[in-house]
């Protein structure tokens, strides 16, 4: 049993080994985590990108491609619309069919 002496310093071991532990524990995960986070955002701003200039592409390629009057001009963005929402919905199949898989 301890002296009523030791209990000073027990007391600050502990401390001091629960402020190592806390650290170890969650403050080091937590900046990997962060690493992790900001490539995530960075990857995710990226393909937004690649996305908008699909988009862009495809409403310039068709305005292109098809006669120059109002009509197909409309035609032209929601067939780019269409588009837009079909690769969307292909990226998304393809995101809940992995996450399904583990």
């Amino acid at each position: 049993m301890a002296e009523p002496r030791e209990i000073p310093e027990l007391t600050t071991e502990l401390i001091d080994m629960s402020r190592d532990y806390l650290r170890q524990e969650t403050i080091e995960p937590a900046k990997a985590l962060g690493k992790h986070a900001g490539l995530g955002f960075g990857g995710a701003f990226l393909f937004s990108l690649g996305a908008l200039a699909f988009v862009f592409g495809l409403y310039a390629l068709l305005r292109m491609v098809l006669p120059q009057t109002d009509w197909y001009e409309v035609l032209a963005r929601f067939l780019t619309f269409v588009g837009a929402l079909i690769v969307a919905g292909l990226v998304g199949w393809r995101i809940s069919r992995v996450s399904d898989q583990g």
